[in-house]
């Protein structure tokens, strides 16, 4: 796995558990939803990504 992989398998499983966090707990979790979007947004535009940092630490390879 390569940290491209991990990074969108990361962001998938956070907004499917937000979106289980809005259902069953409360709707003010949509604003998490809201955090993980315009995180991958910023990341997209300035290439800054902090889970990328921790999961090269991790021992994960960039992608080629």
């Amino acid at each position: 796995m390569t940290i491209n992989d991990a990074v969108r398998a990361l962001a998938g499983a956070m907004v499917l558990l937000s979106a289980a966090l809005v259902y069953f707990v409360s709707p003010w979790f949509l604003l998490f939803t809201a955090f993980i979007g315009l995180n991958l947004m910023q990341s997209a535009f300035t290439g800054f990504c902090p889970p990328s940092i921790v999961f090269r630490k991790l021992g994960l390879k960039n992608s080629k």
